[in-house]
């Protein structure tokens, strides 16, 4: 986790821009995978910015010419959050190059093998904010821009449906200063990166996620207290 989301340019998703102070619509995008561009908010020096950027933060161009890709000898799309404060690949980049993924929903799946049972998993009343790192790479005066999702231990209550990772999802009172740049003493970020489920989470079984129709009963798993 976290390996495919989607956003769609909805109310929820409006309003979670605006909190960011971002004054342009998200382009809905289903099933976006490791290696797709996904869009991405962090701090210029002329203010906060949504931009299109490739979801794998270690990317190199592609063979043809045709574009960028993952790096093929690293998995990059995740970041654990354990290993951020040390990891030579993480730690500068999670100390001053910190980004917000905005998204509708993300996906698991779960049964054997060939049986699996899509999930597509998304906050009740809103849109998410995923926590992440992002680069600029120069390709030759190329500036493309990357990205990962951190993730963070399993909970308990979500472990029959991922059992080795959550992703890390922010709330509105944490924008400011996990985008802020100048926020290099990463101490006080130390308290996001404990496991907590901080909003109720609708579980909905979906017949894929490039159409989200709906194929069951959906699960509410309940915010953490305290």
């Amino acid at each position: 986790m976290c390996g495919r989301y989607n956003i769609i340019d909805d109310p929820l998703v409006q309003d979670l821009l605006d909190a960011l102070g971002i004054s342009v619509n998200a382009e809905t995008r289903f099933n976006i995978a490791p290696g797709a561009k996904g869009q991405i908010v962090y701090e210029t020096n002329q203010g906060r910015t949504l931009q299109d950027a490739i979801w794998s933060l270690l990317i190199e161009p592609k063979p043809n010419g045709s574009g960028y890709r993952p790096s093929p000898k690293y998995s990059t799309f995740n970041a654990r959050s354990g290993s951020l404060g040390t990891s030579p690949l993480w730690k500068k980049r999670f100390h001053a190059q910190r980004a917000i993924i905005p998204a509708s929903g993300f996906h698991e799946w779960t049964g054997p093998k060939g049986h699996k049972q899509c999930y597509n998993i998304h906050p009740v009343d809103n849109a998410i904010a995923f926590a992440g790192l992002y680069e600029l790479w120069d390709f030759q005066g190329d500036i493309v821009p990357s990205f990962t999702i951190i993730t963070l231990p399993p909970h308990p209550r979500f472990s029959h449906i991922h059992p080795k990772s959550i992703p890390l999802m922010l709330e509105r009172q944490d924008f400011d200063l996990w985008l802020d740049p100048q926020m290099t003493n990463t101490d006080p970020l130390q308290h996001l990166l404990r496991t907590r489920i901080r909003e109720p989470l609708l579980v909905e079984p979906v017949e894929s996620p490039g159409s989200l129709e709906k194929v069951g009963e959906g699960e509410i798993i309940e915010a953490d207290q305290g």
